[in-house]
């Protein structure tokens, strides 16, 4: 890429302090600001890293001129209306997942994306992560054969976690398991079907306004005869925290590790029985990266993050989404995923579990998440 810089700002500062050292090492980014609302917590981490720009404000932020983009890793509800506001103050988007709760939301970050010709990014860690990168690469040389079916799971339990999460319907948060299923074969869902199952206690069901312990959809990919399962639940369910897509192919099949610290396993078609199944080890793509950030894919930043060690966090995702996002604005290409594309990951998961509610019926992805 060329030697143009970014100016970036970080908006909230817990999981996104993360992206700072990345942000401050990539050749065409500087982390010019960062905004929290605690002014001691906004004053530690400027002072950790040597930030000069600091914001409480959200609006003041968004009136300095010199900030070209923002990076949005603040609560879920502040998702769609902190970004809507980027766009429209000039500011391109990137933002942690989801895009918004409502489809809706969805619709008017897409227009407003069009409106003002500027850049989103929903910041999905899966499709970039080494193990998504390894199924992705062997798709497309053709090692799996023709994809046959794929399933997705993204089980945790977020008991102990901030209390909006007690407020949060799993499928709204399910992003994770839509977007690999269908960035595996770049295709869009057409519709969906879902069912709830079990039931959570009264207190998080009166907070959510779900009663669903877990909730499992189907989801047509249009223009496609694949079929995809992905399932989620966030409280009152034994399982270990998972983020995972199986991909089965004609010559060869994906399985993500069950348990975390394990190696996946690839099934290959035609063998002998017992010589099917085989334990592979998944390379780390920082090859991939500008040299400057290849460190990050394996860095340790926050070995307390109660969702996962940060060695390898997120399948070290974290310096590719970066590097995605400053190379779309550096180049004027569209972001992978662009809004409509994060609109349909996003509304995936919002119309699930309306299909939920209503016992199973088939719910159609809007139009303009199909363009």
């Amino acid at each position: 890429m060329s030697e143009k810089k970014i100016n970036v700002a970080l908006v909230g500062l817990g999981f996104g302090a993360e992206f700072i050292p990345i942000y401050q090492a990539h050749p065409n980014a500087n982390m010019y600001a960062i905004c929290q609302r605690s002014e001691e917590h906004l004053n530690k981490i400027g002072n950790t890293f040597n930030i000069e720009k600091r914001y409480t404000s959200y609006d003041e932020l968004l009136a300095d001129p010199d900030v070209d983009a923002v990076h949005i890793n603040t609560p879920i509800p502040d998702h769609a209306p902190q970004s809507i506001k980027a766009l429209k103050a000039g500011k391109h988007v990137a933002c942690t997942v989801p895009m918004a709760t409502t489809v809706e939301e969805c619709e008017q970050i897409v227009n407003t994306v069009k409106e003002t010709g500027l850049k989103y990014m929903m910041m999905e860690t899966v499709v970039y992560s080494r193990e998504f990168l390894f199924i992705k690469e062997m798709y497309d040389k053709g090692e799996l054969g023709k994809i046959q079916y794929m399933q997705a799971s993204h089980p945790q339990d977020m008991e102990g976690w901030p209390e909006y999460w007690e407020r949060m319907i799993p499928m709204h948060y399910a992003t994770h398991v839509v977007s690999p299923v269908l960035g595996m074969v770049n295709g869009r869902a057409e519709y969906v079907s879902c069912f709830g199952s079990g039931t959570v206690n009264d207190d998080i069901a009166e907070k959510s306004g779900n009663k669903f312990a877990v909730e499992t959809c189907h989801i047509k990919i249009k223009d496609s005869d694949i079929a995809a399962h992905i399932w989620r639940f966030l409280f009152d369910t034994a399982r270990q925290y998972r983020e995972s897509v199986d991909v089965y192919g004609t010559k060869k099949s994906f399985e993500w590790p069950l348990i975390e610290g394990e190696n996946p396993v690839l099934h290959t078609a035609k063998k002998p029985e017992p010589e099917i199944p085989e334990r592979v080890e998944v390379p780390d793509y920082a090859h991939l990266l500008p040299p400057e950030i290849q460190k990050f894919t394996r860095a340790i930043h926050d070995a307390d993050h109660l969702s996962f060690l940060q060695g390898a966090g997120h399948g070290g995702s974290h310096p590719h989404l970066v590097n995605a996002f400053l190379k779309s604005l550096v180049i004027d290409s569209e972001p992978w995923p662009n809004a409509p594309l994060s609109a349909n990951w996003t509304s995936v998961g919002i119309l699930a579990h309306e299909s939920a509610v209503a016992g199973g019926e088939l719910k159609k992805l809007p139009e303009f998440t199909l363009e």
